[in-house]
């Protein structure tokens, strides 16, 4: 009996980070932390890390893989599971909650030899019926912040114990993890710690203290790893833990679960930790709060007027960045498709083959290299990876190359689909077109699609075209992101005028940091989504800097506005065609613009034709495309034009006058994008760079290039005019390098 504290750490690196990332962290903070641990051998601690974290690992570091099973062997480490690689729960189907939860426990338990019976909540977003979901998979504990909790009612001094929670009859336990906690450690002197410890003991001799967060604060997160063991906070730390242990009972979560009683029973309400649930506000609310928070900062009443305090609601970040949204769409058909061909469409030998792996928890892909649908599922897994789902004090949705490993592994789930035995026939080999409701607005959008390429177009949205999949790369040239306001543009502004700066290990909640001077001048807000077949209509006299400083005046209603859309199917491929009457600056205007997509093409043929255009006055039309996921600044990475086969990196400003051809190339992609006019006309070509929040501190980062076509227009006899756009998307050099690289691996020999 008496006080127990349970030390539990969560180690994550996200699917697509560079792997550079991963060598730093797993220098600056795994490994240190292990080293240090192996000298206090009664100090348990329960330790998560994520699937996607383990698999570099094992790859990688099979030192440190050892080394766990070590203190695995000796009862000093107990593994938890989780999603395989690290969903957030309530965004994907129960399926793939209960299948990536299943196979990550599998997988564990092979590697450690060792029974898994407890699992982390990424970023701890909770709704009460992933209970079911959870006890489904074979879990019996998890752990929440105390947040939770008190958001269902619980007082201070219940919050020491776990709880039984309930879904549809079955049970799981839930652990309140310490938010005071998350603040003394690592950035308070150990003293506090303990004698927080005491505070908890006069009151309860039975208590459960649990410590739950990021194994990356102890050396990953800013100037943490100084701290932690240059300066000697953590051995100092685990000092402190050795000489309290005559009164302070050091276990893991599975060792107090069962030499403990639960404290009750209590049904959790949707939340996640109180960060988590501010950064999910809209930006006005987020603001307002932040505000009120400041007012009564000097409040005694403040702990109390927190309790009945809440934030926002986690999916709504699907509303709050639209962006998410149509990656959520994307995600959950497939994971539809993906299922009805498991469970309805596949042949005999793929339904024996699929219910065998689920037999096994789903837990082995190796030989998903043989089976498309085994391929298309860890795939798909892959890409519910919550780090790009969501963003607050760590970059997330704004990483570029965390939206790229996204659209990455979905649109190589949904190859391997294509090319199981179960696709249709014309779906491989030739083209199609299909219309849904990929994005769940309410209206359909419609696909044009071969076995090279993927275009999604939204008639709703200005008829523009929001993705465009490369297949033989896996890469959505449309992964953009549009600049939009939030609350922490506030701090920057505010603290570019004082010329503070933040310094030392803090939380990363507390750091103010900028990572480039004169961010403030550079805070822009888009007022549509940057997107490809935007059509705009400006003022004569408009130049290129009145696009990169967002002074354009926009004279049509056409960006936006709602286009009719068909499709049919031509002899060659098909075709989508989108209309709109609309105004230009009080004048009547229509515009049909036709798409055309053949079976064996690497382009899309773009055809415009305005009518009724007014003859007493050129109009300025123009077609803003954007291009994400080619990076900038790099000189493997540049545009061409005009004869020059070099002119410039792709954050360049290009202005060019009585052109026809533009093109941008990625080395590194292997991708040569390149847009040719039927009509010579200016074309415009400047950076969208997003002033963000990481944990790193503030920084610019490069989200698309946006390409503008643009011409002053003069009317036919018949109020009409035209112009064709091809647009080749050239990915060659990807085929070379993949085909020199399947001849390069060695066969097995008998």
């Amino acid at each position: 009996m008496g006080l127990r504290f349970v030390f539990a750490l969560h180690n994550h690196q996200p699917v697509g980070n560079f792997d550079g990332v991963f060598e730093g962290a797993y220098r600056d903070s795994y490994a240190p932390f292990l080293e240090m641990l192996e000298g206090y051998p009664e100090i348990p601690i329960s330790l998560h890390t994520s699937g996607c974290l383990m698999e570099w690992l094992v790859e990688h570091k099979p030192e440190y893989v050892d080394r766990l099973r070590r203190f695995v062997a000796r009862g000093q480490i107990e593994i938890m599971g989780g999603g395989f690689y690290e969903p957030i729960l309530p965004m994907i189907p129960p399926r793939d909650r209960v299948g990536q939860i299943r196979s990550y426990t599998e997988y564990l338990q092979k590697l450690f030899q060792t029974k898994v019976r407890g699992m982390w909540v990424p970023e701890r977003v909770w709704e009460q019926n992933l209970v079911s979901d959870i006890a489904a998979a074979g879990i019996e504990y998890t752990v929440l912040d105390d947040y939770h909790f008190k958001q269902a009612g619980l007082e201070e001094q219940q919050l020491f114990g776990y709880y039984l929670s309930e879904d549809n009859g079955r049970l799981i336990r839930i652990f309140p993890g310490s938010e005071r906690m998350r603040y003394l450690v690592p950035f308070r002197n150990p003293e506090e710690t303990i004698a927080y410890f005491g505070e908890v003991a006069s009151r309860n001799q039975d208590a459960v203290i649990v410590f739950a967060d990021d194994g990356e604060k102890f050396g990953s997160w800013p100037e943490t790893h100084k701290h932690c063991y240059d300066d000697g906070w953590l051995r100092r730390f685990l000092d402190a833990l050795r000489q309290a242990r005559s009164w302070v009972r050091f276990c893991t979560f599975s060792q107090a679960l069962d030499e403990t009683s639960p404290a009750g029973k209590i049904y959790l309400p949707d939340c996640s930790y109180r960060e988590m649930t501010e950064w999910a506000l809209p930006v006005p609310k987020m603001i307002a709060y932040q505000h009120l928070m400041h007012d009564l900062e000097h409040d005694h009443r403040l702990p109390e007027i927190k309790r009945f305090l809440r934030g926002g609601y986690w999916r709504n970040y699907k509303i709050k960045y639209p962006e998410i949204q149509e990656m959520y769409g994307r995600m959950m058909h497939i994971s539809r498709r993906l299922s009805d061909v498991e469970d309805g469409g596949s042949r005999i030998e793929d339904r024996e083959s699929n219910h065998e792996a689920r037999d096994q928890n789903q837990a082995s892909f190796s030989s998903s290299i043989l089976n498309p649908l085994l391929r298309a599922r860890q795939e798909l897994y892959r890409a519910q990876c919550n780090c790009p789902w969501w963003h607050g004090a760590f970059g997330g949705l704004y990483l570029p190359h965390l939206r790229n490993a996204t659209y990455h592994h979905l649109i190589k789930a949904e190859n391997a689909l294509l090319f199981s035995r179960d696709a249709p026939s014309e779906a491989r080999l030739g083209v199609e077109s299909e219309q849904d409701d990929w994005d769940f607005d309410g209206h359909d959008e419609v696909c044009l699609r071969n076995h090279r390429l993927a275009a999604f177009f939204k008639p709703e949205r200005g008829g523009s075209l929001y993705e465009l999949d490369l297949r033989v790369i896996a890469h959505n040239l449309l992964a953009t992101l549009s600049r939009r306001p939030e609350a922490y543009h506030e701090t920057i502004r505010r603290h570019a005028e004082s010329g503070s700066d933040g310094q030392g290990a803090q939380s990363i909640h507390d750091r103010v940091v900028f990572k480039q001077a004169g961010l403030e001048r550079l805070l822009q807000y888009d007022p549509y989504l940057r997107k490809s077949l935007i059509d705009h209509f400006y003022e004569p006299t408009q130049t290129v800097e009145d696009m990169t400083a967002l002074k354009e005046t926009e004279l049509g209603d056409f960006v936006t506005g709602p286009y009719k859309g068909e499709v049919q199917r031509r002899r060659t491929g098909v075709e989508a065609t989108f209309r709109r009457n609309g105004q230009v600056a009080g004048a009547p205007v229509r515009i049909r613009k036709s798409i055309s997509l053949s079976s064996e093409a690497d382009a899309l043929d773009i055809h415009y034709r305005l009518e009724n255009v007014p003859k007493d006055r050129a109009l300025h039309f123009a077609v803003e495309f954007n291009f994400a996921g080619m990076a900038a600044g790099a000189d493997d990475r540049y545009f061409y034009h005009n004869g020059q086969a070099r002119a410039g990196q792709l954050q360049s400003l290009q202005n060019l006058s009585n052109a026809d051809r533009i093109g941008l190339v990625d080395e590194w992609l292997g991708l040569d994008v390149s847009l040719t006019l039927s009509k010579p006309g200016g074309i415009w070509a400047f950076p969208i760079q997003t002033v963000s929040q990481s944990e790193g501190g503030f920084e610019l980062v490069h989200q698309s290039t946006a390409v503008l076509p643009h011409w002053h227009i003069q009317a036919n006899a018949d109020g009409s005019w035209e112009v064709s756009i091809r647009m080749n998307l050239d990915v060659s050099r990807a085929e070379k390098r993949q085909l020199a690289s399947f001849h390069a691996v060695p066969t097995a020999t008998a």
